[in-house]
């Protein structure tokens, strides 16, 4: 008798544990109602940098907030990433209209602006304290093709096929949306409209930006394929990220 008890406990023991951590470890979904529920996956072990939210195996990082603005601006920006480099191979006409989604402070809206004589750009982001940035700076620097977005979690607020093209800087890997926003870009793209990200290159382990803050080319083009976009070149001249383009298809 004594015996059995002593096995029914270690059996006990040892399945409590393993239970447990198989709870801890399994992929749970968001909510079942919701029709991101089959997207998105919500993990109870994450980065201390993420959200603990996952898609396509890869954990979205937390937003920047209005609070870091001043490194957006920062003086050794075009020192350390060479963005002038990202305008001149965007090939941008001076009649195009341009999104810049995820735009924080405007650094990169304001250097396109100028380039578009004839067009404008959608200065898109869902923070107000970015987009109250924005409006301080368009008069400063006395910019009048610059127009603020406040977009949602799920929406960048597009008119449909409008833009020629879309830019994200450094912005994308912290959509808590990516599925619905990529989405609602490609509505408000024209037919042959492009995407371009400007993502860290994850395949460096020595571009001292947190992991979560990085991305692989191979990732980017999962994700950007999975919505039918359609890859298009990657140029790598950057000192420290990728750029890559996507076209959306023109039927």
């Amino acid at each position: 008798m004594k015996s059995q008890l002593k096995d029914k406990f270690l059996t006990f023991a040892v399945t409590i544990p393993l239970i447990l951590c198989c709870i801890l470890l399994a992929p749970i979904s968001i909510a079942s109602a919701s029709p991101s529920s089959t997207i998105y996956q919500q993990r109870v072990i994450h980065s201390p940098d993420g959200i603990g939210k996952f898609y396509m195996n890869r954990e979205i990082a937390k937003v920047m907030g209005h609070t870091g603005a001043s490194w957006l601006e920062r003086p050794s920006r075009e020192a350390e990433e060479q963005p002038s480099k990202i305008v001149s191979a965007l090939n941008l006409k001076p009649d195009d209209v341009v999104a810049d989604i995820g735009a924080g402070t405007g650094y990169m809206s304001f250097r396109i602006a100028r380039v578009l004589t004839k067009g404008k750009v959608l200065a898109v982001d869902i923070q107000p304290e970015m987009l109250d940035i924005i409006k301080f700076l368009k008069k400063e620097k006395n910019i009048t093709n610059v127009q603020p977005v406040l977009a949602t979690l799920t929406n960048p607020n597009l008119p449909a096929e409008s833009v020629d093209l879309a830019l994200m800087v450094d912005a994308y890997h912290e959509f808590e949306y990516p599925r619905e926003i990529i989405e609602g870009i490609i509505r408000g793209l024209k037919p042959g409209g492009r995407i371009v990200l400007v993502e860290y290159r994850g395949e460096n382990p020595f571009i001292l930006i947190k992991a979560l803050h990085k991305m692989t080319q191979k990732q980017v083009r999962k994700e950007m394929q999975a919505v039918g976009l359609v890859w298009r070149e990657t140029k790598n001249l950057l000192p420290q990220q990728h750029l890559i383009i996507f076209e959306k298809p023109s039927v």
